[in-house]
C-alpha cells in the first residue's frame, strides 16, 4: 500500500506534473516526472481513465501499479513527483508487462529530468 504521505492527492499537482514534467512512454502506460520545490518524500499518484475499462478493470490496473511503484519510489530523489498514466492496452497486461514498461518509462524519465537540470 501506498502511505498516505507519498500519494499525489490534488488536481493541481497531477496537472503540474503532467504539464510541466517530463514524460516517458510506453505502450501501456506513460510516465510523468517532476521535481518540486522543497527536500520532501518523492510522491505518485495514477490517472487511470474510463477509456482503459470500467470500474472493476481500472481498479485492477489502479492496484497493480500502486504495487508496482512502492518499491521504486524508494529509489527516486527526494523531492520527485510521479504521475503514471495508464493507456487501454494496460487492460490486458500482465504485472510483469506493466513493471516493464514502469521500469523504462521511468528510466527515460529520470534521463529527461537530470538532463534538463543541467540546461
Amino acid at each position: 500500500m501506498l502511505p498516505a504521505g507519498s500519494r499525489l492527492t490534488r488536481r493541481d499537482e497531477f496537472a503540474s506534473v503532467v504539464r510541466r514534467g517530463r514524460r516517458s512512454g510506453r505502450s501501456r502506460l506513460v510516465v510523468h516526472l517532476r521535481r518540486a520545490d522543497g527536500g520532501s518524500e518523492p510522491r505518485a499518484g495514477f490517472v487511470v481513465s474510463k477509456a482503459v475499462g470500467n470500474a472493476v478493470v481500472r481498479h485492477r490496473v489502479t492496484r497493480r501499479l500502486r504495487h508496482l511503484v512502492v518499491p521504486r519510489l524508494r529509489q527516486l530523489p527526494p523531492d520527485t513527483l510521479l504521475v503514471v498514466r495508464a493507456l487501454p492496452p494496460a487492460a490486458a497486461a500482465s504485472s510483469a508487462e506493466l513493471g516493464e514498461d514502469l521500469d523504462a518509462g521511468l528510466r527515460g524519465a529520470l534521463r529527461k529530468l537530470s538532463g534538463a537540470r543541467g540546461e
